[in-house]
């Protein structure tokens, strides 16, 4: 063991820490000290071998080394042991151990029981204690506490490096292990949800119907509107090429269709020219009918008929403005 010491201290001061920690490290699984296990101050008076100051040893080869978890735990836990430590240890001790927690996720865990086993990410713990201080790699953890008829605890964390985690576990109990170990619990009648009363079909109601009707004459008084004036613009362009043609004749002047007979071209062209204005008045006339009705269709989408009792006030209308390259408008969506 002396050796062992001897060569961990030549080591260190060389600067061969991986030599210096495998000597450290075989001087303190000799010693059989397990982790978190306080010191006995009668027999460490009594000896000269001091595993305060082999795991602070330790500790600092672990920090050299960059294993940075195992060193905050070494340092950590002969910090505990202080009353061994001589200060100057103390001092170097804990400017290690703040280091190594600069890297290392710190965790405080607190159990009850405190007899209950730990798995902290399926890793068993090999000591129980009420509190626990423990050091983590950074990143997403699993903390699991089982003790017999007691229900398992879970607790998860994600750490950085440098946090400082507090969990407090208290397992309920007693677990319920099998069907047998269940306690009887009264049956009770399971409410069955009652069927959602369907929302009335809002075209179904007189306002829908006359909404569809609006609709439905809006765009045909706006199709036929526009068929009759297309007519009179052909007829009209029909009545321009024969009056052209009568006017080119030599023997036609600007009086010749003052009195022509009813079978002459000029009564052809009366005719075409009454065509043409029925058709294109009768356009125009229906086009703004049709407008008009679309007009106070679309005015009854805003409005809310529900103070008359047939249905509930709704507020599902939406318009936004739709603008291209070729027209502006406004487009409507909802449900009436």
């Amino acid at each position: 063991m002396k050796d062992l010491v001897r060569r961990a201290r030549k080591a260190r001061d060389r600067g061969n820490w991986t030599e210096a920690y495998e000597a450290y490290k075989a001087v303190l699984d000799a010693a059989n000290v397990p982790p978190g296990m306080k010191l006995d101050r009668a027999e460490v008076d009594r000896g000269a071998f001091a595993p305060a100051e082999i795991a602070g040893e330790l500790g600092l080869c672990e920090l050299e080394l960059r294993k940075y978890r195992d060193a905050a735990e070494h340092l950590t836990w002969s910090l505990e042991q202080d009353w061994a430590l001589p200060s100057h240890l103390q001092k170097r001790f804990l400017i290690g151990q703040r280091k190594a927690a600069f890297y290392v996720v710190e965790l405080v865990l607190s159990v009850d029981p405190p007899d209950a086993e730990i798995l902290i990410d399926g890793q068993k713990i090999d000591r129980t204690a009420r509190t626990y201080k423990l050091f983590l790699e950074p990143g997403r953890h699993m903390v699991r506490a089982r003790a017999p008829g007691r229900e398992d605890g879970f607790h998860a964390f994600n750490g950085k490096p440098g946090d400082q985690q507090e969990i407090s576990m208290k397992l309920s109990g007693p677990a319920v292990s099998s069907a047998k170990e269940a306690p009887a619990v009264p049956k009770t009648t399971r409410a069955v949800p009652t069927a959602r009363a369907k929302e009335p079909d809002p075209w179904a109601s007189w306002p829908g119907t006359l909404r569809v009707t609006g609709i439905a004459a809006a765009t045909a008084g706006v199709a036929i509107g526009t068929i009759l004036m297309i007519r009179a613009d052909k007829l009209d362009d029909d009545l321009t090429a024969r009056r052209n043609r009568l006017l080119g004749e030599p023997s036609s002047s600007s009086s010749t269709c003052w009195e022509a007979p009813l079978n002459s071209p000029c009564a052809e062209l009366a005719r075409l020219q009454d065509a043409r204005n029925l058709s294109g008045r009768a356009g125009v006339a229906t086009v703004i009918a049709g407008g008009v009705v679309g007009a106070v269709t679309a005015a009854s989408l805003f409005t809310d008929f529900s103070f008359l009792g047939f249905s509930p006030a709704r507020d599902r209308i939406h318009v936004s403005p739709v603008a291209t390259g070729k027209e502006i408008g406004a487009r409507i969506e909802g449900l009436w």
